[in-house]
This record gives structure tokens, sequence and C-alpha cells, in this order.
């Protein structure tokens, strides 16, 4: 047996946490799927597996070679189907992350399109508002709103998300509407950051020299989620700052109110950003075409 074949039963069995059902699954006696595990775990050093008489379990090694694994056998899948020119016959995995927001209100509801379009694609999709660790964690892409600190990735840029700064209705009934970026000093900044504990970069506004500063703002509540960011606008705390669309359903509802529109922060861009592979899988291609697709009516150029 080589080692392909032995990769793909390691996959199999830790799927299913299993050898008799792997061996059920592979039409293999279940005698040849335990030696071909054994075999991988001789070769590599290490113990991909903890077998009891009740489960099966992958070892903290075993998981990463078990992800490393799948993606490998992908790549053999495509590499066997990369002359068939149909769309349908893209296969394997994709690892995507997004902001949790643009993932809620764009991606997700579009997302039945995509698979029945490629139904032999498994995407496996993170939606968070960290940064993750393209490389270390396995991810084929990611999108990035903001500016790109990362030089090793390769980007992609998609356009910008035009940002607003709004408050809602309680909130300016009990505050006032500020007409000019002074008036801030009497207002409460609800502070943004992506690690709690990091320094809030304070209120956004144009410098009148064609760049922008930003201004120091009280405020009683730091976040590092999108969402609680907005709901915590909903509820009056302060004022925020973020992309017009994931907040056009607020605003024309009258749930929230866009104030000092002369004043506007700076756009954000959007990206998808990849690792650097000589030959990226065509599925990975095909997939960031399509987000780009996707998000083009909710960007400017």
């Amino acid at each position: 047996m080589n080692r392909l074949e032995a990769m793909q039963i390691y996959v199999r069995v830790a799927e299913l946490a299993s050898f008799t059902r792997a061996a059920e699954g592979l039409g293999l006696p279940k005698a040849s799927i335990s030696h071909a595990v054994q075999q991988l775990e001789s070769a590599l050093g290490t113990r991909l597996l903890h077998r009891t008489t009740r489960k099966v379990q992958m070892t903290q090694d075993g998981q990463a070679y078990y992800e490393r694994c799948k993606d490998l056998l992908a790549d053999m899948d495509e590499l066997q189907s990369m002359f068939q020119r149909s769309e349908q016959s893209l296969r394997g995995r994709l690892r995507v992350d997004m902001p949790s927001g643009m993932a809620r209100k764009h991606v997700v509801p579009r997302l039945p399109q995509f698979l029945d379009a490629h139904p032999q694609i498994e995407l496996e999709l993170s939606s968070t508002d960290r940064f993750v660790d393209v490389v270390r964690e396995g991810f084929d892409c990611v999108v990035r709103v903001g500016t790109l600190r990362d030089s090793s990735l390769i980007a992609r840029p998609l356009g910008s998300f035009r940002t607003i700064s709004c408050a809602s209705p309680a909130y300016l009934k009990r505050y006032g509407t500020p007409r000019a970026p002074q008036d801030l000093a009497h207002h409460r900044l609800i502070h943004y950051v992506s690690v709690l504990g990091a320094k809030s970069a304070g209120f956004e506004a144009p410098d009148g020299a064609g760049g922008y500063r930003n201004l120091p703002m009280a405020g009683a509540l730091t976040v590092n989620n999108s969402e609680a960011y907005e709901t915590a606008c909903l509820a009056g705390l302060g004022i925020i700052q973020a992309p017009y669309e994931g907040l056009r359903g607020r605003i024309e509802a009258g749930e929230l109110v866009e104030i000092l529109p002369q004043h506007p922060p700076e756009p954000m861009p959007v990206s998808i950003v990849y690792a650097h592979r000589r030959n990226l899988p065509r599925r990975v291609r095909v997939f960031m075409d399509w987000v780009a697709e996707t998000m083009r009516p909710y960007l400017e150029a």
C-alpha cells in the first residue's frame, strides 16, 4: 500500500472515528486499515490516533496531519481533473475566513448558488473579527477589511466600503446632534479594538489637507466584535464609525442616524489575501472570483 492510499485511509478513520466503519466504507479488511495507520505513524515518528475499546480520537499531531492530508488529497483530485473544463469538475476542500458581518449579510445568503454550481467542493467558512494566521491556520484565502499589515501575503484589492459615523435617535436626543468635529468634546464614542487592552484610535475625520486625523474621545464601552459594536450603538451607548453597507438597513429603518456627513471617516479597503503558492488551485481562484463579483455592488472602486 502506497503512502497516498494510507493517507486516504487515515482521513477516513479520522472522520468516522472508527476503524470498523472506515473498513466497511472502503471495502477493506479492518486489519488492513489498522496496518495502514500504523505504517503512517511509524514513518512519521508520532502517534496520530488515541485508541480505546470505545472510540478512536485524533491526537494533536493527528489533527494537524489530518488537515494537511485533506489539502493534499484535494490537490491530487484537482490535478487529475485539471484538463476537464466543466466547472462542476472542481472538487476539494476550501477553508476561508471573512468578517462576521460580511459573511452574514452578503456572502452566506448567496452561498447556495456557488455550492449548487460546484457540488463537489466542501467549504469551511470562518467568520470572525480577528486577523487569522493565513499560513499557520491553513486558510486558502481570507477577506480582510482595513489596511493590510502582513506584506508576506498576496493581496487582491476588491474596492472600499464607504464609512459613516452614526448614533441612535435616543442617544442624539440625550446628547444632541454634533454639527462639527469640535462638538465631539461633549459626546461619547463606543471604542472598537481588535484585541481588548489595545488603545482605541478615537474618532476619525478628514484633516483638511487630503488626509485623516484621529480625535481622542471619551467613552465608557470598548468592544472587539462588530455585532456588539452595532448593538451598543442601537442601545444608545455612543457613536460608532462603520461601513455604510453594514448599517444600511438600520439607517433606512430610522434605528440609526448618520451624523457629520460632511466629515466622513476614511473608506475601508477590502482585499482578498492568500499565501504565495506557485500554482494556486483552481477551486481557490474560482471562489475568489465569485466573492469579488458578490461584493462588487457594495464596494466603491
